[in-house]
């Protein structure tokens, strides 16, 4: 495998311009696998957050060594949202959909980097989501409310379709994701005749199988492609602490220890069998390989 193309498009309309707003780039990152197949990360923008919300809770000494060796500050973060398109020849398929208009200014860009790579939401024939936090399911619907893929099939984990499904899921989730849950299950709703549900190492498409990695949300789900590259959604949620520490609870995952697990476990896995890994909030387009780095990982960039 080899990376074949990267673009970036800069957005340097007038009517931007005019409104002040900061001229943005969007960047897509293509992947070959062989076989006429190829997987490519398009830019939806980027997050901005509180650090607390992920770095809260960490052993703060040690956690701000490791965030300030990659220049990066503990107060703001702001990760890349990378939303992986995969095509075969037959079919075009997303994993997750991104933000969409709704949820921060700085993200929601995706359909500016499909028209940068050459798609369309129509050629879409497949959608399958990793978990149902805002940036990764939002971008289902269009700035009118309407469903952006018309064509597609949709795919989700049983357990995570479950659980953002059920109406108790907003009195437990606590306040701060509440509106989570709410924007989670008025899309949803719209897929109820046009959703796929399957369980762990279920196959999806032929040679795209789901990985079970729960703890971020209850039933996030990662994906193996073509027995070579690891979608990981937000399984692995950054470059720095999660490789260097992935056994510390983040803020940012729903069960915190589950999810820490999982991350472990999955790292363990990618150096095993060799995989390329595909993150959704990890940098220069998202595509890179794992390495150990003593008891710890470090995320390398495909160049």
């Amino acid at each position: 495998m080899k990376i074949t193309r990267r673009t970036l498009l800069a957005a340097s309309g007038a009517a931007a311009l005019g409104a002040g707003l900061p001229v943005r780039g969007w960047a897509s990152t293509s992947l070959d696998l062989g076989g006429g197949a190829s997987l490519t990360t398009l830019s939806d923008g980027n997050l901005v957050l509180p650090g607390d919300f992920i770095l809260g809770g960490m052993p703060q000494d040690e956690m701000s060594e490791i965030v300030s060796r990659y220049g990066l500050s503990t107060e703001r973060l702001e990760p890349p949202c990378n939303v992986t398109l995969y095509r075969d020849g037959t079919n075009n398929v997303l994993f997750d959909v991104g933000a969409g208009p709704d949820f921060m200014p700085s993200a929601g860009m995706l359909t500016e980097a499909m028209d940068a790579a050459g798609i369309s939401p129509d050629d879409i024939t497949h959608v399958i989501f990793t978990h149902a936090h805002p940036d990764h399911l939002w971008g289902l619907l269009d700035d009118f409310g309407d469903p952006m893929f018309y064509d597609a099939s949709y795919h989700i984990g049983r357990a995570e379709w479950d659980y953002w499904t059920d109406p108790a899921t907003i009195d437990t989730i606590g306040a701060e994701r509440q509106s989570f849950a709410v924007g989670a299950a008025r899309r949803l709703e719209m897929l109820e005749d046009n959703i796929n549900l399957f369980e762990d190492a279920a196959e999806i498409l032929t040679g795209i199988s789901a990985v079970a990695t729960y703890g971020h949300t209850p039933g996030h789900m990662s994906y193996l492609v073509g027995g070579k590259v690891l979608i990981g959604g937000d399984a692995i949620g950054n470059h720095h602490v999660a490789f260097e520490r992935p056994d510390w609870a983040s803020g940012s995952d729903q069960d915190p220890d589950m999810a820490a697990d999982s991350r472990v476990a999955l790292l363990d896995r990618i150096v095993a069998d060799d995989l390329t890994l595909v993150g959704f909030h990890l940098p220069g387009g998202g595509i890179g390989r794992v390495e150990r780095a003593g008891p710890a990982f470090r995320f390398v960039e495909d160049a």
